[in-house]
């Protein structure tokens, strides 16, 4: 498998039928694990580092999961192709920046992925498209036995999983879901909502994780607390908030479209103009853009395969993936020009929103409206 491959392959991340999924993107179990008698990366010797690292390499390669894989290692890679294995999540920025001996395995399919010598030796990751975090648990559970045959891992029978950050101490397990809230933001609800989520031990970050900016409204939130819970307990409170968020947002949704049924109308269409007949758009302005064509698709304004075609263009139009294999870094302002074309090209494809079409049929949220029921105010 190689970076090019990467980039013509979406993975296995489709549409599901699921009252949720019209705002879930992604959900992820992501474990951290180190080997007994060696330092935390951070603190390891080069030649430890590579010890480590040649071990966990061999022990990956050889689970039965991991049989259809890729191995990237991070020296190996340059600023573009460590930056499209962060856009598409099967690496973090923690990882592009290590010092030496560190990689990432990549199962065929882009679900789960091994990153080596990161904070920790081992940083386990599988993802999905839906909401199924028993799933989720089962096969990085099953993952993670599979490596501890192979590995002898560092644990504390007072403590747990050891874990360079005392925050991972415990079952070292980050149970998370990306979800695209732009009613909760139009609304100015997500502020009050996070702070909801932080007092319970839940935490909302942007796209790309921690420092990363929310952009186009979507928003990953994980668990906080590690240590002391089991990960059942963990995995249960993370689910039952995320479906609490996701029924606040189709409730904002409902709200904004029933309160002023013309504003939401006119975003959505000055949106889609722009999207049809720009030239130049930044990844910013893109990822806002973007995110009113895939409301617009979740209430029926748009088919719904146009969430399909949005989601793959939050991806494509990241700037790694519009430069890879050009041979060269382009310009900020071309980057614009590219991705411009790119929506151009997309958007001559799609009808434009039809209001008469509004429903919210697919919400999970017993609330009886449609399009008759969302009038724009008179005067």
């Amino acid at each position: 498998m190689s970076i090019e491959w990467l980039v013509m392959q979406q993975g296995e991340r489709k549409g599901l039928e699921s009252p949720s999924y019209p705002v879930l993107l992604m959900s992820r179990i992501r474990l951290a694990r180190n080997l007994a008698g060696y330092s935390f990366p951070g603190w390891a010797k080069p030649a430890q580092r590579q010890a480590v690292y040649d071990t966990c390499k061999e022990a990956v390669a050889a689970v039965p999961q991991m049989s259809s894989s890729a191995h990237f290692e991070v020296g190996g890679l340059n600023d573009m192709e460590k930056q499209l294995l962060v856009e598409k999540h099967l690496i973090s920025k923690e990882l592009c920046e290590s010092r030496g001996s560190s990689g990432v395995t990549i199962a065929q399919g882009q679900l789960m992925a091994v990153m080596i010598n990161e904070e920790d030796h081992l940083r386990i990751q599988v993802m999905r498209p839906d909401l199924d975090f028993d799933a989720l648990w089962s096969d990085s559970s099953a993952l993670d036995d599979e490596l501890e045959k192979r590995l002898d891992y560092a644990f504390s029978p007072e403590l747990g999983y050891l874990t360079a950050c005392p925050t991972n101490l415990g079952t070292a397990l980050r149970a998370s879901a990306m979800l695209h809230l732009p009613a909760l933001v139009l609304d100015k609800q997500m502020e009050k909502v996070v702070r909801a989520m932080n007092q319970i031990g839940i935490v909302a970050r942007g796209l790309f994780g921690e420092a990363s900016d929310p952009s186009g409204s979507v928003f990953q939130i994980s668990n906080q607390q590690t240590l002391g819970e089991s990960e059942t307990v963990i995995i249960r409170r993370i689910e039952d908030v995320i479906r609490v968020v996701i029924s606040h947002e189709w409730k904002a949704r409902i709200r904004l479209f029933q309160g002023n049924a013309v504003k939401m109308f006119d975003r959505i269409g000055r949106a889609y103009g722009i999207l049809r007949g720009g030239h130049l758009i930044t990844s910013s302005e893109a990822m806002n853009l973007l995110s009113m064509m895939r409301l617009a698709s979740d209430v029926h304004m748009l088919p719904v395969q146009v969430r399909d075609s949005v989601d793959r263009l939050i991806m494509e139009m990241q700037p790694a993936h519009l430069q890879i294999g050009r041979g060269k870094s382009l310009a900020p302002g071309e980057r614009d020009e590219m991705r411009a074309d790119l929506m151009r090209r997309t958007f001559t494809e799609i009808p434009h929103p039809d209001p008469s079409k509004l429903s919210f049929v697919d919400s999970g949220v017993d609330t009886g409206t449609s399009a008759d029921d969302v009038k724009p105010d008179e005067g």
